[in-house]
C-alpha cells in the first residue's frame, strides 16, 4: 500500500481589511444577524457580499492579521518536512476551510491534518464551525484521511506562554 500524500491546512480567523467599505460590512452583519434569528441558509445578496469581502484584495498594511498569519505559515511550511500545505480562514478572507481541504486534494494529498491558530476552547470556530465542516467533507470524500488537531493541550498552551513572558520580563 502506498503512503499517504498528507497536507496540512492552518486555519486562522480571519481580518476585515482596513479599506473595506464600512457600509458594506455594516449590511452583511445586518444579514448574517437576520438569518441566524430566523434560521435558514444565506441569501444570495449575504453570499455575494461575503464573497466580495473574502476576495478583497490586501496587503500588509491594509490586512496586517493576514500578513501575521502568512508569517507563521511560513515558518510552520519549513518543519513539514514537504507536507502539502495551505492556509484557510475562518471568516473575511479566503480561501474558506473547505476550499483550503479542496486544494490540497487537488493536489494529491490522501492525509489532511486541520490546525487552528485558535489555542484556548470556547471558541465557535473551532468547536462548532471547523468540525463541521470536516464532517460534510469527509462525507464528500470518504476515502480521504481528515484529522482535526485540536483541542490545544492547554499545559503546552502556557508553557509556551511562560516562555514569552520570560522573554520580556528580563
Amino acid at each position: 500500500m502506498d503512503k499517504p500524500r498528507r497536507g496540512v491546512v492552518l486555519v486562522g480567523h480571519g481580518g476585515i481589511p482596513k479599506d473595506y467599505p464600512r457600509e458594506l460590512m455594516t449590511k452583511l452583519r445586518a444579514m448574517e444577524a437576520k438569518r441566524r434569528a430566523g434560521g435558514g441558509p444565506p441569501s444570495e445578496e449575504e453570499i455575494e457580499l461575503d464573497t466580495t469581502l473574502r476576495r478583497w484584495p490586501r496587503t500588509p498594511k491594509t490586512d496586517p492579521y493576514q500578513a501575521g498569519l502568512e508569517a507563521l505559515a511560513a515558518r510552520l511550511k519549513a518543519s513539514l518536512n514537504g507536507d502539502l500545505f495551505a492556509i484557510a480562514y475562518n471568516e473575511f478572507c479566503a480561501p474558506t476551510v473547505e476550499e483550503a481541504v479542496e486544494t490540497l486534494l487537488a493536489g494529491g494529498a490522501t492525509a489532511i491534518t486541520v490546525v487552528p491558530s485558535m489555542l484556548t476552547p470556547g471558541g465557535s470556530h473551532s468547536e462548532l464551525e471547523i468540525p463541521e465542516t470536516l464532517e460534510r467533507l469527509r462525507a464528500k470524500h470518504p476515502g480521504v484521511e481528515l484529522r482535526y488537531a485540536w483541542p490545544f493541550d492547554l499545559g503546552q498552551v502556557a508553557s509556551m506562554l511562560a516562555v514569552q513572558l520570560k522573554r520580556f520580563q528580563t
